[in-house]
């Protein structure tokens, strides 16, 4: 059994498309996807489109709750929740917040039981983001039958291995490679590359063979459209995996 891990493609879709190159190039057929698909300031429609062609097994993010929940409110000025038809609307809503892919791996957006959570990650009072504990990790991790979990959400790549041997695994952004957050305090998401990421997961054994991939890809582009639309933050990480200070 082997497969690819995509998650928050944020409507990245240069980037969406040079990971789905890699995964091809590698012979990869299977591949889902974590979630946050579409929001933000670049090309939602778009990426939208190709992902509903793809039809890989997905999971509802955070982001993504949010677009349908405006929709169901009527309408909304933000840029991507403007891009979108009622297409894209219904299949952001067909989405479960969590799955069992394959009967043996548990997909979430962020945490298995809050779509939103740091879960792998956690930001300090002073606005510092540092790996979790081991022992915050665990208990959101309790009740879940089998021995792979996947999430996304933080944008940070990371393996951690649970006491009892499950493996939870984020393969990092697609789309986003860094962004500047306002709760619980200001806070600064950065990986310090602006390639686009995601994992390959291989049934090894008794375990899981776990590839990080860091994908190049023509960035600039969606770097000047997010500067365009006034996301100075996002245009820094997509331009150089870096978010500038003075933004936090």
């Amino acid at each position: 059994m082997k497969f690819a891990a995509i998650a928050d493609v944020h409507g990245n879709r240069p980037a969406l498309e040079a990971v789905l190159a890699d995964i091809a190039g590698l012979g990869i057929n299977e591949v889902v996807n974590l979630g946050d698909h579409v929001s933000g300031p670049l090309e939602a429609a778009r990426t939208a489109d190709l992902l509903i062609e793809r039809d890989f097994p997905s999971v509802r993010g955070d982001q993504d709750r949010i677009l349908i929940e405006l929709r169901q409110e009527g309408t909304s000025t933000r840029g991507d929740f403007r891009q979108l038809e009622r297409k894209h609307f219904d299949w952001l809503a067909s989405m479960p917040p969590t799955l069992i892919y394959r009967d043996q791996v548990f997909l979430c957006h962020a945490a298995p039981r809050n779509d939103a959570a740091f879960w792998l990650d956690y930001v300090t009072e002073n606005g510092d983001v540092r790996a979790s504990p081991i022992e915050a990790i665990e208990p959101e991790a309790e009740g879940i039958n089998a021995q792979l979990i996947l999430c996304g959400h933080t944008h940070i790549p990371r393996v951690v291995r649970l006491r009892d041997g499950r493996l939870v695994v984020n393969p990092g952004s697609v789309g986003l490679p860094g962004y500047d957050g306002r709760t619980p305090v200001p806070y600064v998401v950065e990986v310090g590359a602006p390639h686009a990421r995601y994992a390959i997961l291989e049934r090894a054994g008794e375990g899981w063979l776990v590839t990080m991939r860091h994908v190049p890809y023509d960035n600039a582009p969606m770097a000047e459209l997010a500067r365009s639309r006034g996301m100075r933050s996002w245009a820094d990480a997509i331009a150089t995996g870096w978010v500038q200070r003075e933004n936090k």
